[in-house]
Formats: structure tokens, C-alpha cells, sequence
């Protein structure tokens, strides 16, 4: 499947553009199975939440129009929706008109272990930190150095993800997915009011669990508290939910309140 870039068929971008020079602007990487896009509102939602914040105008008739055109050609991908300011001249001033850059992409979907969600996972202890910014916290901005470096840490393959925390020492997510812990029959996920991406699939889950009465909050957890956990898990919009078997020495069993909320989500997750 070709790349579109506003509509249309092109492979090339200016030089001048701030998504390269700046890492000025956003993206959502979307699941499409059998020509069905998982999660697709949230996804737009965020993507749009995000453009307001940083002043990036965008029209949204326009964006859904052009991202439903390109899923109906895609059966089974990763699609990657990208909002660019556009070009610019040297410097940070707001280029004025600003002329923002759609860009889509597909490329095939990634084989997961199935044990990842049967048997759950290892998380890496990352010394990379989270830097503090409430002005970008919750959206995905093209500004990802933190987590290159961090996944960078670990190359045994034992480890499917690593855990990252703030300067602060709070836990906040993986590298690349959003973390829950079960403690009393509770469900908790971290702040991410600081920092941290407010996953699609993190607000998902918080909503289902709510409709089957489970109690669930959004506050901040430190990593000690987070190693009292009944049940640890995590999850991401590409695969659903991984239990987290071991972390630093510290191992948890599959838990039933995970399971629960796996079995839950298989009427978007299943082929």
C-alpha cells in the first residue's frame, strides 16, 4: 500500500518540515484485521485532542474522510496516521499560513508470542526517565527520544518491555504500552497528567471495567507500592492485554481479574 501525504500518492517529504526538523506534530499507529480499524475513534479523538494542544490546525471532516479511504484499501495492517505542522522556515516562530501535513502508512502487522498473553511477559527495570511536561503529557507528539533510549537498555530477548518511571521515581508506563496493577480487588493505572502517553487502549479498558463494576482509579503509584501488586499487566492497542510475570526479581502469577478483562476485550481483540 502506497503512502499517502494529504490525499494523495507521494513518497517525499520537504526538508523543511517541522515533524523532521522539530518533531512538531503527532501520530497513531492503528490496527486494521480483516479491513476493520480497532479502536478507530479513540484514536482520531486523541490525534485531534493532541493537534489543539499544540496549536496545529486540523480539519477533522477532512482527517476521518481520508483515514476511512485509506483503512477500506488495507486488510491487515499497522496504518500510521501522522500530522506534521508542515514546513517552516529556521526558528520556532509558528510559520504563518500554517499548511499541516496528513501522512499515512501501512506496513504488515507484528507476530506476538501467543504466550505473551497466555503465560505474561517480563518487564525490563529502565533507568531512562520520564522528564515532567504537563503541556505534552497524554498525547502522542513525533517527540520519542525518551523511549528510543530507553528500549535501547535491553537486547535479551527475554524481555518484552521495559518499565519507565519520572524523575520523580512514579511509575508511568512501559516503552511502549500503558501498565495496570490489582491490588484488594482494585484496578489502578498510573497519572499521566506529567507525562506518559494516555493510550487508547488504557482508556478502554478503564471504561469496561467500570461497566463490570470493578473499581477503577487513575492516581499516581510508586514503585514500591507498585511491587505489592496482586496482579500486574499491561497493554497496548496492537495486542490488548500481557500479564506481567517478573519484574526486577519479583514474580506474579496470571491473575483472574486480568483474565476477566482479556476475555472482555476479545470482541475487538479476536480474528
Amino acid at each position: 500500500m502506497p503512502c499517502w501525504i494529504n490525499g494523495l500518492p507521494a513518497e517525499h517529504l520537504s526538508v523543511r518540515d517541522r515533524g523532521l526538523a522539530y518533531g512538531d506534530g503527532l501520530f497513531e499507529t492503528i490496527t486494521v484485521r480483516h479491513g476493520r480499524a480497532r479502536l478507530l475513534d479513540r484514536h482520531l479523538q486523541r490525534l485531534i485532542r493532541g493537534c489543539q494542544q499544540l496549536l496545529i490546525p486540523i480539519d477533522e471532516q477532512q482527517l476521518r474522510q481520508e483515514v476511512s479511504a485509506y483503512i477500506a484499501l488495507v486488510a491487515d495492517a499497522v496504518v500510521k496516521l501522522i500530522i506534521t505542522r508542515g514546513e517552516g522556515q529556521r526558528g520556532y516562530a509558528l510559520p504563518q499560513p500554517q499548511r499541516p501535513l496528513r501522512i499515512l502508512t501501512s506496513s504488515p502487522l507484528p507476530a506476538h508470542p501467543a504466550a505473551n498473553a497466555e503465560q505474561g511477559v517480563s518487564l525490563f527495570p529502565c533507568a531512562t526517565r520520564l522528564a515532567e511536561q504537563p503541556l505534552l503529557a497524554g498525547i502522542k507528539h513525533l517527540n520519542r527520544l525518551e523511549q528510543v533510549l530507553a528500549r535501547a537498555e535491553w537486547q535479551d530477548a527475554r524481555y518484552a518491555e521495559g518499565l519507565v518511571r519520572d524523575c520523580s521515581g512514579r511509575v508511568i508506563e512501559g516503552v511502549f504500552s500503558n501498565l495496570f496493577m490489582v491490588r484488594d480487588g482494585r484496578l489502578l493505572t498510573p497519572d499521566l497528567s506529567r507525562c506518559g502517553i494516555a493510550g487508547v487502549m488504557r482508556a478502554e479498558i478503564i471504561d469496561r471495567a467500570e461497566r463490570l463494576g470493578l473499581v477503577a482509579s487513575v492516581r499516581d503509584i510508586g514503585y514500591d507500592e507498585l511491587l505489592t501488586a496482586d496482579e500486574l499487566f499491561i497493554c497496548n492497542s496492537l495486542y490488548g492485554i500481557w500479564p506481567v510475570r517478573e519484574l526486577a526479581g519479583h514474580v506474579w502469577p496470571v491473575g483472574k481479574l486480568t483474565r476477566t478483562l482479556q476475555v472482555n476485550l476479545q470482541d475487538i481483540l479476536g480474528d
